[in-house]
């Protein structure tokens, strides 16, 4: 007993050393921060001390924490929502704390401003009938009622600061909670006698006579109230931040992140437009107009829409254009369904831009490929064209076209009379974000919402952003804004109401930005080993699987590795397991980081070849575009090469090299087919065969497996096999040749299970069917065997 009191005691002896030397180096920690603080007027690790914070107990160290991190953010901007409810927590953690007192009665009393707002009065009018006069008065003494419940409070509020000022030997300070302490007291006497006036006022219109002395009492007491509201809002017009207001469109370009080729642009432009006003102020004649039309190319998500807004408010800085508006628009708006609608809708929206701009987005969707006669596109085009040539409208508004690079380039060469009013110069091309950026974009979207990233958020937002870059329908800074919302989202819907600590509302953490997974999902490997047969061919996968892990492990320890060859040839005749086994293909690659989405797409010939020059090589393209970050299987490769004259088979081949080698390793293609068309189509082109290392075969599935493939098929929609009919399976499949290998098992299986619910439909009054509906028997084989062309082994 002894012993084991005194083992409890060196146990407790032992936790409290521990809390004393954590206790120690905490203060030893806040010490340095605290002296950083009065030495350069911010702290230059905010994340860390937040961290220390988090796991911080004492009320008055975090008091102290709390308030050494919000004075180094108001350091960095004065107006900051969080650093003042930081400031709140630390004074109610720690009452006494002179810092977070002196700082936070700074600011306090601006929240102070619209106190006086409430006593807004309705007029008063003689000639009104008794209702509205009685009406009016009621009204006048709810306003005042109210206003006198809380302005006692805010007095005394107003006080305690003042007192604690002049406690502080802050005498501005002081002398500005005196003033709006006088101020209120005034207009609380007033709203007293005003109150009284009206009761008074009331009370008269109740008799036979009244008179305008309660009137004019009234309006004498109204004005009295006025002129203190007008001092009252005197006392805060100093501190009104007018410099936002103020700031000019350029400054706004400057201040964003990143962009800086588009900032150089647009700044030359704002130089240029801004010295071409100079002359015109000196009297130079200037014959030729810089075109105030733009071209602004980049994938979503890259500030195209953000870029016009900001060049339609330079062009009104700089009297270019008589509104900063912008007219936003888009196919939908514009193009009409019957003739004559479209020309009224172009006209209609160039009216509305008038003397500002008119933003086109996604403009070449305005002329489709294969357009027919009952698409009014190209209409849209020559209409808008001739508003901004033409005399009524020319000149007066600008206009500005987005879209992506590729499809703007192809739209405006299509287009020659619009091309011709775009020049070069105009041409603004916005690029991707790197993640740097996008994470920066992260940090600024979470401090409007008053978040902060922590460090190990910011490595999770930079991990789902490799995992959303693919292709180019990435949405850059569109995505990032979803992945901080999602994580707001997800931290307050699993937020416990029981947590005090206040940064549980202001940090955003790594598992505030996890993906929820499905619970327990087969494993890509677990699909590949349930696959029936095959057996040669699964341990080629999982040696090639293997590599792939070694390479991309050498890759993190910045060993050299060896060139990984991924895209295959899958050879074997049809029901063989081709394309089930690319798309586990698919999430291997995916499970062991080479393919971001790790999704197959499947296509054939029809997929790429088109009828016309000039349109394979882009259809070509779209496929593989839907197939970037994962597997492009071509089931009968060889079909894309055909001896038809005029066949664009080969422009798919070519076209499929070039965007293999360009999206190198974001794109994984099988082609599958049989061996020898398969060896015709990679001799077609020698940069084909070079990019196909792997060759997969397929055979064909013996009796005993596809017996097998039949017995797993019908057992997954809980079918049971009778030994009978079992039986005779095994003889039909092993003294007969089937076409069709798996695929033939399930069409069988199927057959199966039709014939026995026809045989069971048709039996009346069976009192046993729920046990009958799970068997299969004889009769049931014999009938779909029927359906099946056979031929006897050796035949």
């Amino acid at each position: 007993m002894v012993i084991l009191k005194g083992k409890f005691e060196e146990e407790v002896i032992l936790l409290i050393q521990q809390q004393t030397n954590q206790s120690i180096h905490d203060n030893k920690q806040l010490i340095q921060w605290e002296t950083e603080l009065n030495e350069k007027g911010f702290i230059a690790n905010e994340n860390e001390l937040l961290t220390a914070i988090r796991n911080q107990t004492n009320p008055e160290i975090v008091s102290r924490m709390l308030t050494v991190v919000a004075l180094s953010r108001l350091e960095r901007k004065k107006q900051d929502s969080l650093a003042s409810a930081w400031l709140h927590k630390a004074l109610e953690l720690h009452p006494e704390n002179e810092k977070a007192k002196y700082y936070f009665i700074q600011y306090d009393w601006k929240k102070k401003k619209d106190i006086l707002d409430v006593l807004t009065f309705p007029a008063i009018r003689e000639t009104d009938n008794r209702t509205a006069k009685k009406k009016v008065a009621e009204q006048y003494i709810q306003i005042c009622q109210n206003f006198l419940a809380v302005a006692d409070d805010q007095v005394e509020d107003l006080t305690e600061k003042m007192n604690l000022a002049e406690a502080l030997g802050n005498k501005p300070l002081f002398e500005q909670y005196k003033n709006l302490a006088d101020l209120l007291l005034d207009s609380i006497e007033v709203s007293g006698n005003l109150l009284k006036a009206a009761e008074e006022y009331e009370d008269s219109i109740k008799g036979v006579f009244h008179t305008a002395t309660y009137i004019d009492d009234l309006k004498l007491h109204l004005s009295s109230l006025e002129d203190i509201k007008k001092n009252w809002q005197s006392l805060f017009a100093v501190e009104e931040d007018v410099e936002q207001a103020s700031e000019n469109a350029l400054d706004q370009l400057n201040e964003m992140i990143g962009m800086d080729f588009v900032k150089k642009r647009v700044n030359d432009f704002y130089q240029f437009l801004k010295y071409q006003k100079d002359r015109k102020k000196l009297g130079f004649q200037i014959k030729d107009e810089l075109s105030l039309n733009m071209v602004l190319t980049g994938n979503p998500g890259t500030g195209k829409t953000t870029l016009a807004r900001l060049l339609a408010k330079i062009y009104h800085e700089l009297d270019v254009l008589p509104r900063p508006e912008v007219i936003e628009t888009d196919r939908s708006q514009l193009v009409g369904a019957y003739v004559g609608q479209t020309e009224e809708n172009v006209r209609a929206v160039v009216e509305k831009a008038i003397g500002g701009v008119l933003f086109i987005d996604e403009a070449y969707s305005l002329k489709r490929e294969g357009q027919t006669g009952n698409d009014y596109g190209q209409t849209a085009v020559d209409t808008l064209v001739s508003l901004m040539t033409g005399k009524e409208y020319g000149g007066k508004f600008a206009v500005i076209l987005a879209g992506y690079p590729d499809e703007m380039r192809i739209f405006l060469d299509s287009n020659p009379g619009l091309r011709s009013r775009f020049p070069q110069s105009n041409f603004i091309q916005l690029s991707n974000y790197s993640n740097e950026e996008l994470i920066l974009i992260a940090e600024k979207i979470a401090a409007e919402n008053d978040y902060i990233l922590t460090d190990e958020a910011k490595l999770e937002i930079n991990h789902r952003l490799e995992k959303e870059r693919v292709d180019d329908t990435f949405g850059n800074a569109r995505s990032v804004r979803n992945i901080v919302l999602d994580a707001i989202f997800k931290k307050g819907s699993d937020h416990p109401k029981s947590n005090e600590n206040i940064l549980t509302y202001t940090l955003l953490d790594k598992d505030d930005f996890g993906i929820e997974q499905n619970e327990n999902p087969e494993s890509p490997f677990e699909k590949l080993e349930h696959l029936i047969g095959l057996t040669e061919l699964k341990g080629e996968l999982e040696t090639l699987v293997s590599f792939v892990k070694m390479q991309q492990f050498r890759k993190e320890k910045r060993l050299p590795t060896v060139p990984i060859q991924l895209h295959s040839i899958f050879t074997g005749n049809p029901g063989t397991g081709k394309t089930t086994v690319a798309k586990i293909y698919a999430e291997l690659l995916k499970e062991c980081g080479m393919l971001k989405r790790g999704h197959l797409i499947v296509a054939s010939r029809a997929d790429f070849v088109a009828g016309y020059v000039g349109q394979t090589a882009g259809k070509t393209k779209k496929k593989i575009r839907e197939a970037l970050g994962g597997v492009l299987f071509i089931d009968e490769a060889y079909s894309l090469l055909s001896q038809t004259a005029g066949d664009f088979g080969k422009e798919v081949v070519d076209t499929l090299v070039d965007e293999m080698t360009k999206h190198n390793e974001n794109l994984v293609v099988v082609l599958a087919g049989y061996p020898n068309e398969m060896d015709q189509l990679l001799e077609s082109n020698p940069g084909l065969r070079s990019r196909f290392k792997k060759f997969f075969l397929f055979p064909d599935y013996s009796p005993e497996e596809l017996l097998a493939i039949i017995e797993t098929y019908v057992e997954s929609f809980q079918y049971q096999i009778s030994e009978g009919a079992r039986a005779l399976l095994k003889q039909s499949i092993t003294n007969h040749t089937f076409k069709g290998n798996g695929r033939f098992a399930t069409n069988l299986a199927d057959e199966m299970i039709q014939a026995q619910a026809m045989r069971l439909m048709g039996e009346a009054g069976e009192e046993d069917l729920l046990e009958k509906a799970i068997h299969i028997e004889s009769e049931d084989v014999e009938k779909a065997l029927i359906k099946f062309p056979l031929s006897r082994e050796g035949e």
